[in-house]
């Protein structure tokens, strides 16, 4: 098995997430958070496990400040594989490969990331892209981690009640096991019920939510604290950290929650 050790801290994972510029363009960002380089120094201050990227985010903010000599061994980067916009808007959402498993290495990368919308038409080439990334990463040595969003056509009717969104999202984190994902990221599903049965279904393989959208700070920790108790291991959070008036403090809080055994 592929070693989480270089992203995982006591066995735990917490990612700062920056990759939704690709997909949501200038509406999450102000004159501040605009900025990589930002987003850089709140991962680095902040102690987290990880720090997600975009190729040409990491290849410009990232794997310079490392050629630098600024960020050796400071925060692991991981390097978002696919992705798409939010101009063309289809029910069957598709997000093609951007990034191989050879140029995320030479841009540092001690993980790299692939999203599947499960439940989509184009499903099939997702799912089958995601099981060569994974065959030619563990060849290099370094961990996959699938984003399993349930999305499209097949579930979008489904997906609206609550016993759907349960169902769906133990389904979507089947899959990324199945398919050999050594964490597997979802979005929360609404009850730590649904997130238990989720990790379950996930077996061996690791789970990791999502912060999400931008939510007040007391739904946003109790949000969290309901995620480590379903038995994953961590968060990717991006907009509820980067978007809020005092990022530091705020993941202090989280780690507080994440971290404690």
């Amino acid at each position: 098995m592929v070693s989480l050790e270089k992203i995982t801290s006591q066995g735990k994972v917490l990612f700062l997430a920056y990759d939704q510029g690709l997909e949501h363009g200038p509406s999450d960002f102000n004159d501040e958070n605009i900025d990589p380089g930002y987003i850089l120094k709140i991962g680095v201050e902040g102690g987290y496990t990880g720090i997600i990227f975009q190729k040409g985010v990491a290849e410009k903010y990232y794997t310079s400040a490392l050629w630098a000599g600024d960020l050796q061994g400071r925060i692991p980067l991981i390097v978002k594989l696919n992705g798409k916009t939010s101009l063309v808007r289809d029910n069957d959402p598709f997000a093609p490969l951007l990034c191989s498993v050879e140029e995320a290495i030479a841009l540092g990368a001690s993980a790299v990331g692939y999203t599947v919308y499960v439940g989509s038409s184009y499903e099939n080439d997702m799912t089958s892209q995601l099981a060569r990334i994974v065959y030619k990463a563990h060849e290099k040595q370094i961990p996959v981690i699938a984003w399993m969003y349930p999305r499209g056509k097949a579930v979008n009717e489904k997906f609206q009640t609550i016993p759907g969104k349960k169902e769906l999202t133990a389904y979507a984190a089947r899959i990324g096991m199945e398919l050999g994902a050594d964490i597997i990221k979802l979005q929360y599903p609404g009850s730590l019920d649904a997130l238990t049965l989720a990790v379950k279904e996930a077996g061996k393989t690791k789970v990791v939510v999502s912060g999400g959208a931008k939510m007040d700070e007391e739904t946003f920790l109790r949000t969290a604290r309901s995620i480590m108790q379903s038995g994953a291991i961590g968060m990717a959070i991006g907009r509820n950290i980067w978007q809020d008036k005092d990022p530091l403090s705020l993941t202090k809080k989280i780690k507080e929650i994440v971290f404690t055994k």
